[in-house]
Parts: structure tokens; C-alpha cells; sequence
């Protein structure tokens, strides 16, 4: 039996009990802290906290590992509900397309874009793609991030989609974040494809989604509805589809345009929509009263120089939000939590508070890990943040660019 105690902490960050769903409006700015705070730990999970003064007489324990964190924070470890992790190669020539000024749109009607990493992805062995996706892996739980969702969506064929999930199905095995898997088919259609869409649509419906059921490889469907993708009428069918062979939905939407696909995730119980650069009243209308978390992906807004989720419109309707990285090779190379809360602060206007909830106990609710991850609760595995020395939580968005996290304890 495996124990843990951390003493002296500045700060222990985000204590949340008696929770059963992710915060809306203004729950998400209330964030509770506990000064000269200990935590325990015991075989992976929250066992006790509380005040430095409280812990007499309750560390008998044999076999005690124990951190000292004065003049540091404890917080739980960000949870990344929306990512494109696994990919075969970076993209920065159309970085430097972008600067010499074609657009995202201009750059994907030429052959570039989720079709350039697709036709990438196809010739790379999946043995390389483990070992690219665990570096990067470990690369983001150098940021804190303790749970991660992965998307497929460079495959656009039947054996390259299937490739993709199985290295998501490996990582799972082989990292110890948690890592959620979604069978993104519908990100964009192939060259083959283009003057025929709703044959890929039948492909996607009746050969992909019956092998990545059989073989276990995904939790979540997803679709990319948008104006030159896939239309609100084929993402319907497709959620449906979806839906029947018992995934659950988190769709691509809004990123460019307004084309219901809000209403048409609400409809299949999307657990969340994600994007929503562009909102119109429908769409707030659509997801006030519902279970499905919206979700800003700010370092894409940032890379691609587009609008800004309106989070702070979303709140004051009462919607639970979330925000993640996007961390793609296209629109976000960057999986880095921390960047994402400066910019929900500099960008969005949310108070530290409300950044840090939507990164972390929202972000494990986008992921159905609520109830697991994402806050500082007794008997929550103990996936943490433990923080180099800082002034305070509102250093960690202030000083975007540095790292603050000194260890990211993964239970």
C-alpha cells in the first residue's frame, strides 16, 4: 500500500466536494483554497486534507513518502477534453503560408491542411506513431495535464483509421494519463471523395464505425460540421449512426460558421460542442437547459488570428463550459494547458478562477471523468500539480510562457 503526503502547501487549489456535474455561470468562478494546507494520499487516491494545524496525530502511517511544498500551490492536473495528440508530421510550411497571407480555408482547398497530415499519416508505421504520440505525451504532463481526450481524423480511410485508434488504444496501455479516445472519420473528405460525398459518408457510417465498435477502439464520435466539411444534414446522420452503435457525440462546430450543428449536438445528447468561434442566439438557446458542455479551444483562435469563443456570453446564460488545447499540426501546435489559461484571462476575460475550473474539473466532465479527475475531493484519483515556488494562483495565466509546474503527479 502506496503513501503520500504533501505538507506545507501554500496553496491546495480547486477543493471541491458533494459535485455531481460541471460548474455553470457563475459556479465557475468560485474556486476554493486551503492556505498551509497538507494532502494525503493513499494507493493512488485522495485520502484526507485540511489545514497544516489539523494533521497531528493522524500520520502514524508506515511507509510514508512525504513532499514538502512551502511556498508552493497543489492544484488538480488539467484535463485536455479536445485534442488531435496523434498525427505523423508538423506542418510548419503552411505556417509560413499563413504569414504570407492564404487563410486556413485557402490553405485546405489547395490540398493542405487535415488532407496534407492524412496522406502524412498513411505512410508512417504505427510503431512510430506510438513512439511520436509518447513523447508528446510527456511532453504536455511536463505542463500538468493528467488526462487527455485523443481524436482520429487524419486516417480518412478505412485501415488508416483504424491504425490511428489503435495507437490511441496503445498509448492507454502504455501512458499513465488518462486518455479518452474519439473516432473522428468525418474531418474532412478525401480527394477520392470530393465530387461524391455521401458515398464517404456511407463508408464512414458502414464500414468504419462497425470496425471501430467491434474492436473497441473509441468512446466518442465526432464530426467536423462546417461550411467546405461535412453538412448539418450529413452530421446528423453520421451522430445518428454514432449514437446507435453506442458512441457518445462531441462534434467540431462553429469553428468558421453558423450551420445548426449546435442544435443538431444537443439533439444527439453531445456531451460537448466544441469550437464555437461563432455563436448566434439558436445556438444559445440550444444549449441552455442541456447536459452538453461547450467548449473554447483559445490557442487555435490564437494560431489561426480568428475570433474568440464567447465564454463569458456563454456563462452569463448559465452553460457549463470547458476549454482545451485543440493541439493539432495544423491550427495548434501547442499542447500546453497553462497557454490556455493566459489566454482564457487575456483573451476571453475570465478571471484566473474561472480559467483554472474550466481546465480542470469542467475539462474531466467534457470527458466523462468528473466523477474521477479534475478536482481536489477524497477518494478522486490523486492526478496533481504540484507548482515551483509562486506568489499566487493568478501568477500561473499572468506569466504565460514560463512553466510553472515543477511535478505533475499522476495518481
Amino acid at each position: 500500500m502506496s503513501k503520500l503526503l504533501i505538507k506545507n502547501i501554500k496553496g491546495l487549489a480547486g477543493v471541491l466536494e458533494n459535485n455531481n456535474g460541471p460548474l455553470k455561470g457563475s459556479e465557475l468562478d468560485q474556486l476554493t483554497v486551503i492556505e498551509n494546507a497538507f494532502l494525503a494520499i493513499e494507493d493512488g487516491r485522495i485520502s484526507m486534507y485540511g489545514k497544516m494545524e489539523d494533521l497531528a496525530g493522524i500520520t502514524d502511517w508506515n511507509d510514508l513518502e512525504v513532499i514538502d511544498a512551502e511556498g508552493k500551490y497543489v492544484l488538480p492536473a488539467f484535463c485536455d477534453s479536445h485534442s488531435h495528440l496523434v498525427f505523423a508530421k508538423t506542418r510548419e510550411d503552411e505556417f509560413v503560408d499563413r504569414i504570407k497571407g492564404l487563410s486556413y480555408e485557402e490553405i485546405g482547398k489547395k490540398g493542405g491542411g487535415i488532407l496534407n497530415s492524412a496522406r502524412k499519416l498513411a505512410d508512417m508505421p504505427e510503431e512510430q506513431l506510438v513512439e511520436d504520440a509518447l513523447k508528446r505525451l510527456e511532453l504536455i504532463k511536463s505542463y500538468g495535464t493528467g488526462a487527455i481526450e485523443i481524436k482520429s481524423g487524419y486516417g480518412l480511410s478505412v485501415d488508416a483509421e483504424l491504425k490511428m485508434l489503435r495507437v490511441v488504444k496503445k498509448l492507454k496501455q502504455q501512458s499513465d494519463v488518462a486518455i479518452k479516445a474519439t473516432f473522428l472519420g468525418a474531418h474532412a473528405f478525401p480527394t477520392e471523395y470530393k465530387e461524391n460525398q455521401d458515398a464517404y459518408v456511407d463508408l464512414i457510417i458502414n464500414e468504419m464505425l462497425p470496425k471501430v465498435v467491434g474492436e473497441d477502439l473509441a468512446e466518442y464520435i465526432d464530426v467536423f460540421c462546417e461550411r467546405n466539411y461535412f453538412t448539418a444534414e450529413q452530421t446528423d446522420r453520421i451522430l445518428e449512426a454514432g449514437v446507435k452503435a453506442g458512441l457518445k457525440p462531441k462534434i467540431h462546430v462553429n469553428q468558421f460558421s453558423v450551420m445548426g450543428g449546435v442544435g443538431i449536438g444537443v439533439k444527439h445528447n453531445a456531451v460537448s460542442v466544441d469550437h464555437l468561434e461563432e455563436l448566434d442566439e439558436k445556438d444559445i438557446e440550444a444549449l441552455k437547459g442541456s447536459s452538453t458542455i461547450a467548449t473554447g479551444l483559445p490557442s487555435c483562435s490564437f494560431f489561426l488570428s480568428i475570433p474568440y469563443t464567447p465564454v463569458r456570453k456563454l456563462l452569463d446564460n448559465n452553460i457549463a463550459c470547458a476549454l482545451a488545447t485543440d493541439f493539432n499540426p495544423g491550427s495548434t501546435p501547442s499542447g500546453n494547458m497553462q497557454f490556455v489559461n493566459a489566454l482564457a484571462c487575456i483573451k476571453m476575460k475570465l478571471t484566473p478562477a474561472e480559467a483554472l475550473n474550466a481546465t480542470t474539473i469542467n475539462g474531466a466532465y467534457a470527458m466523462e471523468l468528473g466523477d474521477e479527475l479534475g478536482s481536489i475531493t477524497v477518494g478522486k484519483k490523486a492526478n496533481l500539480i504540484l507548482t515551483k515556488e509562486i506568489p499566487s494562483l493568478e501568477y500561473i495565466p499572468y506569466s504565460f510562457g514560463e512553466n510553472v509546474v515543477e511535478q505533475t503527479i499522476i495518481a
